[in-house]
């Protein structure tokens, strides 16, 4: 299907688009996450930020607390200790770049904004902080708000939905709302793949994509090397490239403007595609 060209968003007092669509790069700070690969310190987060900026990544995710599912909250002193020396390396060395902090601590958040970020991602939706749609709202930067049920080291426990499609459009409905009373004026969305879904719940999510869009602002999908994917063709994360570019393409073809990704070449070049197959 089609989608509303988003509107322009200010990022560091510039106004940048996502009409692209835009391929946001995974820049995992953690040594736990669930695709060993993305895992770095800083001098290695250097060198994989050049590379996915250089294959056109628009914005570069970071992340300092794993979400996988069973995954520990790690104390907030660790998730700070770990993410802001990258985010402030890559602000001195890609000082024009789009830096995302993913994070659902309103401290972090803030914290990682001084030092050079310029949107956050919330797998919480501001309801595991209560500061955080406040926060961001005084920061003025854009927001990334997803769907989870449960927590991370609760969420893959048996997720149950009466319709999955119909109760992730109302939450994030819900919350769209809350982050424009708030004053938040740039908002993303993320119906949360795999984040307290099974893969039956996560497949009808992307044929049902178009009940977000509808919701008149853009969507991101994060389906990297998902379990939607592994557990379909019986791989392993490290294995799942060809199956993500797949459903990346999909995500596309169905209007998201934003994918999530640890491949940025492969994403940027399904957008090329999806882009001139549109004419």
């Amino acid at each position: 299907m089609s989608r509303p060209t988003p509107d322009p968003m200010r990022v560091k007092d510039r106004l940048r688009d996502l009409a692209g669509p835009a391929v946001m790069g995974i820049i995992n700070a953690t040594p736990d996450s669930f695709h060993t690969a993305s895992r770095v310190d800083v001098d290695e987060a250097l060198r994989v930020a050049e590379r996915m900026l250089n294959e056109g990544a628009a914005i570069l995710d970071i992340g300092g607390a794993s979400s996988r599912p069973g995954a520990v909250a790690v104390a907030e002193t660790e998730e700070l200790k770990r993410v802001l020396p990258v985010v402030e390396a890559l602000q001195r060395r890609f000082p024009e770049a789009w830096l995302s902090i993913d994070t659902y601590r309103s401290t972090v958040a803030r914290e990682a904004v001084a030092a050079g970020a310029s949107m956050v991602n919330d797998i919480g939706a501001g309801l595991l902080d209560a500061n955080m749609i406040p926060t961001v709202a005084m920061l003025h930067v854009p927001y990334v708000l997803m769907h989870m049920q449960g927590t991370p080291s609760t969420m893959q426990q048996a997720p149950h939905y009466t319709d999955v499609a119909a109760e992730v459009t109302h939450f994030l409905s819900e919350r769209l709302n809350t982050c424009r009373a708030a004053g938040i004026a740039d908002v993303i969305m993320d119906p949360g793949f795999g984040f307290g879904k099974t893969t039956e719940h996560n497949y009808t999510l992307l044929r049902e994509l178009s009940r977000f869009i509808a919701l008149g602002v853009p969507v991101l999908v994060g389906l990297s090397r998902k379990r939607m994917i592994n557990e379909v063709l019986g791989i392993k994360a490290d294995q799942a490239l060809n199956g993500t570019t797949v459903l990346n393409t999909i995500a596309l073809m169905n209007g998201a403007s934003i994918l999530r990704v640890h491949d940025v070449k492969e994403a940027v070049e399904a957008v090329k595609l999806v882009r001139s197959y549109r004419g």
